[in-house]
């Protein structure tokens, strides 16, 4: 039976990786038959929808002036706007069930009490760590790593740590929102199931709150990308994502200096593009930002795909769409990757922030007979086929819902 499914996500254009799985799902689900109704905010970025009239007008903040800022700040935690369209749009086409993928700052909690008012029933994919980190990537404003609001609710510190990238306006407002969620609308208790990315992430949730653990459930993203048959490898590795201080590159290239035979691609944009690629080495290339056929060719034809991130990742999607492409992966061994690669299997994994074992890693797999290379296709394949894959994905998916659906209180 078809149902009626709302898809909540703050940006109705590709912004990151939450916004790719939002769209991802959202054409899974219409492919299957089912009516989606997106449910976001305005912006001149968004994609076309039939349902606009009903998004919200919300500025991006960080791109806003000061007098903005303080007018809208009220909105930050409590959306009035959002919870009215929303009652609108539930009014008019009563759908069965929501689906959120981001909901801070801008659409916010406020949404959550009237959909409870109207029993729809509340999915939650959690695509990064806001529900227990203000600062949602359990990094401090100098990009260590830090779980203490985790562990102890003090989310005051995310000021004096100034968590958001040093910022102390932002970092005041993200610790005000967790005790404003924590104490009014406590998203635990108001919504019925979380969807967990990676067993990582449902793990630090478990450790800060138990209670996370009967309702939650884990599922990988998925990809729709189909395997292209006849690609012929070339001699380079590529990163692809952002570029900035949290993903490892600077890490990257320094090991790359031992291997002026080997070519590193790194395809994207970011705050730490202009320093690196003005004195970059001879076998660096720097492409930009790449999407779509382009981007599927380059990830194909690559020998290795290399996620050398510093941060606690969720579920990279670089690692997902590479590995249905049939590229292994050299990982560093933090956060959500570990789970994703066999080590000498599908992919080499080494300790973040080592110049030194990544150089070991990579001289490795400089010696790889292309027999045992070819293995490691074959079984890169295979797993993205068991663990990726459109039709597992919908089947969980659907039982999630369906589940939430029966058991509703």
């Amino acid at each position: 039976t078809s149902m009626k499914i709302l898809q909540i996500d703050k940006y109705y254009y590709i912004k990151g990786g939450a916004e790719t799985v939002f769209f991802n799902t959202i054409d899974l689900l219409e492919e299957k038959g089912h009516t989606v109704i997106p449910f976001c905010l305005k912006s001149t970025k968004n994609r076309q929808s039939i349902y606009e009239k009903y998004f919200v007008d919300y500025p991006e903040l960080s791109e806003s002036s000061t007098l903005t800022k303080i007018k809208k700040t009220p909105d930050f935690f409590f959306n009035k706007d959002s919870a009215k369209k929303l009652e609108q749009l539930i009014l008019k086409e009563k759908p069965d069930i929501a689906h959120i993928h981001l909901l801070f700052n801008g659409i916010s909690v406020s949404i959550l009490p009237i959909l409870r008012k109207h029993k729809i029933p509340i999915v939650m994919t959690v695509h990064d760590h806001r529900l227990i980190c203000p600062a949602y990537a359990f990094t401090n404003g100098k990009q260590e790593i830090c779980e203490i609001c985790k562990d102890s609710k003090q989310y005051w510190r995310c000021i004096t740590n100034r968590c958001s990238k040093g910022n102390l306006t932002h970092s005041i407002l993200l610790s005000l929102d967790s005790y404003f969620r924590e104490y009014f609308y406590p998203p635990l208790k108001l919504i019925d199931r979380f969807i967990f990315v990676s067993k990582f992430s449902q793990n630090k949730h478990f450790e800060a709150n138990y209670h996370f653990a009967e309702k939650s459930t884990h599922l990988y993203n998925f990809t729709p990308i189909v395997q292209d048959n006849n690609i012929t490898k070339e001699n380079y590795i590529l990163y692809f994502g952002r570029i900035s201080e949290e993903k490892g590159i600077s890490t990257l290239i320094k090991a790359m200096e031992s291997f002026p035979h080997i070519h590193l691609k790194i395809a994207g944009t970011g705050p730490l593009l202009q320093k690196l690629s003005a004195n970059k080495a001879n076998n660096i290339s720097f492409l930009g930002f790449k999407e779509g056929q382009e981007l599927k060719d380059l990830i194909s034809k690559a020998t290795f795909v290399t996620v050398p991130s510093e941060c606690y990742e969720n579920n990279p999607l670089t690692i997902i769409e590479s590995m249905t492409l049939g590229t292994p992966i050299i990982g560093s061994n933090i956060g959500g990757i570990p789970e994703l690669i066999q080590n000498e299997i599908t992919g080499y994994l080494f300790p973040p922030r080592s110049v030194d074992e990544l150089t070991k890693v990579i001289n490795h797999v400089t010696s790889l007979t292309p027999q045992k290379y070819q293995q490691m296709v074959d079984a890169t394949l295979e797993y993205a086929s068991l663990n990726f894959s459109k039709e597992a994905h919908y089947t969980r998916l659907m039982e999630i819902y369906k589940s939430c659906i029966e058991n509703y209180s």
